[in-house]
Parts: C-alpha cells; sequence; structure tokens
C-alpha cells in the first residue's frame, strides 16, 4: 500500500484531483487528522470529493480538524442540504465554531436545513462570548441521575454512548439539572447491578462556570488530569462539559498566542498561508513603537557626548553592556510570564519573586563583569575596566528586574503579561543601560580629566 507521503507526493507532481481508487485503500488505513491535512491541500471542490468517499460519521470526523478557514470555504462551495448532512453529524463544539466562522450570509441558508434541536444547540453554544469555557464546551454528553441503579445506567450509557464525546465519566444531575456529583465508568462497572449510582459517585465534583476564561479552564483540565470537565451556569445547572482535546486545543492557541505577543506581534493563524501583507501589518505598529522607544537611549547618549568624547573607548563597549541587560530583561520576562500563565506564580508573590531575581542578577552580573573585566584591562586600561565591570553588574540587575516587574505590573492592570514582551523589555533596558553605563562612567572619569 502506497504510504500517505507518497501518495501525495504523486498526485501533487500529477497536478490533478485524487482518484478515488487510488485512494480506497488510503482512506481506510489513515487517521482522521492526516486525511484533513491531506484534503486541505486541493481546492474545496475536489476535498469534497474525497469526503464523499467516506461514511457520513467520518466525514465529519474529518470536517472537524480542517483548519477553519478552509472549512468556510468549503461550506461556501456546497449546496445546503450536502452541508446541512455533514454538520448534522458533527460534535456540537465543532459545528458552533464552524456557525462563528460563517458569515451572516452562509448561517441564514444554513440554519434552516437544519433539524430544530441542532438549530437550538448552536445558537446557544455560538452565543457565549469568545475565549470563555461556554464557547468551547460540548452539549454532547451523558447524564445519570442519583436514584437509578448501576445497572440501569449502564444500559442508558450503552444506549447512550454513540452520540457522546465520553461516557468514562458521567455527570449526576438533579431534576432541576443541578450538578450534584460524577461517577467513573469503572465504578459502576465493578459495583453491584442493584446498587444506586448515589452510593458510587463522588459527590464532591470539580465544575467551572460558563463565563470563566477558556485559558484558566485548559490549565485545570491539564493540573486534575481530566477527560472532562463539567460547566454550570450562574444557577448551578450542567450546561456542557470541556474535553481534554478541546483544552489541548485552547492550551495551543494560548501558547501560540503569547509566543506572538513575545515576539511584538499580532497573532497570525496560519503563517505557511499568510500573505505578505498580512504579516506587515503583524509586525509593524510594534517595530514602530519601539523605534520611538530607541530614542531614549539616543537621547542619552547624547546626554553624555563629553564623557564619549573625552574617553572614546568607553563606545567599545557600549553594545556589549546593553545587550546583556536586555538579554537579562527578556529571560525574566520570559520566565515569568510563563509562570503567571500556567499558575505557578501568583500576582501577590511578586515582592518575593523580585526579591529573589535580584540576587541571581547579582551573581549573574559578577559572573558577566569578571569576563568583561579583563577585555577591559588589555583593551582601555584598568581604570575604564572598573567602570565597564561595574556597569555590567548594575545594568543586568536593572534589566532583570524590569523583565520581571513588567509581566506583574501588566497583571495588575488587567492586562496580558505576554505584552511584556521580548522587544519591549529590551527597548526599556537599553536605554536604561545607555543611562547607568555613562552616569557610573562620568562619576569616575571626569575628576581626573
Amino acid at each position: 500500500m502506497m504510504s500517505y507521503e507518497q501518495l501525495e507526493t504523486a498526485l501533487k507532481e500529477r497536478d490533478q484531483a485524487p482518484h478515488p481508487a487510488e485512494l480506497s485503500d488510503f482512506i481506510e488505513q489513515e487517521h482522521a487528522a492526516d486525511l484533513a491535512r491531506f484534503v486541505a491541500e486541493w481546492p474545496p471542490q475536489d476535498a469534497w470529493r474525497v469526503l464523499d468517499l467516506l461514511e457520513l460519521s467520518q466525514q465529519a470526523e474529518v470536517f472537524g480538524y480542517l483548519p477553519h478557514q478552509f472549512q468556510v470555504d468549503m461550506a461556501d462551495s456546497v449546496a445546503r442540504d450536502r452541508l446541512a448532512r455533514l454538520v448534522t453529524e458533527m460534535n456540537s463544539d465543532e459545528r458552533a465554531d464552524l456557525y462563528n466562522e460563517l458569515s451572516e450570509e452562509q448561517r441564514a441558508a444554513l440554519l434552516p436545513a437544519l433539524a430544530r434541536a441542532e438549530r437550538e444547540d448552536i445558537r446557544r453554544l455560538a452565543s457565549y462570548p469568545k475565549d470563555t469555557a461556554g464557547a468551547i464546551m460540548t452539549s454532547d454528553y451523558a447524564v445519570l441521575t442519583a436514584e437509578l441503579t448501576t445497572g440501569e445506567a449502564l444500559q442508558k450509557l450503552r444506549e447512550e454512548a454513540l452520540d457522546q464525546e465520553t461516557i468514562y465519566r458521567t455527570y449526576v444531575i438533579d431534576s432541576d439539572r443541578q450538578l450534584v456529583g460524577s461517577v467513573r465508568l469503572q465504578d459502576l462497572f465493578l459495583a453491584p447491578s442493584k446498587a444506586r449510582v448515589s452510593d458510587v459517585m463522588e459527590r464532591n465534583t470539580h465544575a467551572v462556570t460558563v463565563t470563566d476564561d477558556q485559558e484558566q479552564v485548559a490549565q485545570q483540565v491539564a493540573r486534575y488530569d481530566l477527560l472532562a470537565l463539567p460547566v454550570v451556569d450562574a444557577e448551578g445547572r450542567l450546561v456542557g462539559i470541556v474535553t481534554h482535546d478541546d483544552a489541548m486545543d485552547v492550551i495551543q492557541e494560548e501558547a501560540t498566542e503569547d509566543f506572538h505577543r513575545v515576539g511584538a506581534s499580532k497573532m497570525v493563524r496560519n503563517m505557511r498561508d499568510a500573505s505578505v501583507f498580512m504579516l506587515y501589518r503583524a509586525r509593524i505598529v510594534w517595530l514602530i513603537l519601539l523605534v520611538f522607544g530607541n530614542i531614549f537611549s539616543g537621547a542619552g547618549i547624547a546626554y553624555f557626548e563629553d564623557t564619549i568624547t573625552a574617553y572614546v573607548a568607553l563606545v567599545f563597549f557600549l553594545p556589549l553592556l546593553i545587550d546583556s541587560g536586555g538579554n537579562a530583561g527578556s529571560q525574566s520576562a520570559t520566565l515569568m510570564v510563563r509562570a503567571l500563565a500556567t499558575g505557578q506564580v501568583r500576582l501577590n508573590d511578586w515582592s518575593w519573586m523580585i526579591g529573589r531575581e535580584v540576587l541571581v542578577a547579582l551573581l549573574m552580573g559578577l559572573s558577566m563583569a569578571a569576563a568583561v573585566s579583563v577585555i577591559g584591562i588589555f583593551r582601555a586600561g584598568p581604570e575604564i575596566a572598573l567602570v565597564v565591570a561595574l556597569s555590567m553588574v548594575i545594568i543586568v540587575i536593572v534589566g532583570s528586574v524590569i523583565g520581571m516587574l513588567l509581566p506583574f505590573a501588566l497583571t495588575k492592570l488587567n492586562l496580558d503579561p505576554a505584552t511584556a514582551s521580548a522587544p519591549l523589555v529590551t527597548s526599556i533596558a537599553d536605554a536604561a543601560g545607555v543611562l547607568i553605563y555613562f552616569a557610573i562612567a562620568t562619576a569616575f572619569l571626569f575628576p581626573t580629566i
């Protein structure tokens, strides 16, 4: 049988749509995610030809793995009834995600073709604010009541299993849909068939609300190693679950967004397909702002023009010193953004963290000063070496403190700490480094002129 890579290469070389006979064995063996990657290489009409070789449930699974924009393009290239049949088979959260990506015209065309239950489910899930638990939860979950016997509960799960995201942990509700507990499938299986669900369920089931931030929800799923996390409304009624795979998607999305912010650029969903203008727009605003920020460094150099004229050798060490401060600050900011994002550090830990960072930065600064002082002695003499060494220590400490304080300050202001990006920290640390270096040089050297 041809491998995925061999088939993809052969079809690309022929520059034509895939032939069903060539794909039959391939489709049967491939994972839906891999098949989606293959399908996304083709124009939407040809992608539909590939999906048509699958059962409807398989089509929905593959479609769910496709990039959102490609899903929209495919939805725009097919008859309404054909799309409605596929959407009906999709998981509820994936249906809502697709609906949110569609234009108003596409939504108006799709909804009348769906059954009432699907329409209401889509509208409900799509109504929750972006980046909340409600926006990423699914309504495909099983529930039990406490008075059922374990035998009755198992029979109910057998009947519903195919339509639910997971049955390994089922949630127990009362007559008002209030969440009262949860029960593991293995506990139901091992318990006597006449035992009640109330006898084997766990009553202290952790849940989140529909308005909780999606990143915090995903962190809880990862922290407690959960297959799913129940979501309740303001009255405590169970309205959905966030599954482990959806939580991992959120973590990946948030990490990507933070990386872009650390690099002082807006988020680009698909780097390979992004246009030149899109990449330009994502980066230019921050770069222009940082250009004006770097004016402070130039102003500092101009202010100490007399010192520089008298001791030209100082210029040799300027890039080395300010880069060291910027690098130390970027390291601190990166570590702190990560710690705040994962919940390892809380806002009220700032004083202890700053104190420890000063000590760490002092040790780093002394080590770097010892190395650069050797160069200073050979390059410009002991006086300049002393200035450079002392400046190195202070600049590294200041840069590290700036890098650690910025994420705390932004978090306090309810801003994303990832905004304390490497270029921003570097620009601030550079300006501070110039002032520190030449201030120390003036204080030490001008009395000897």
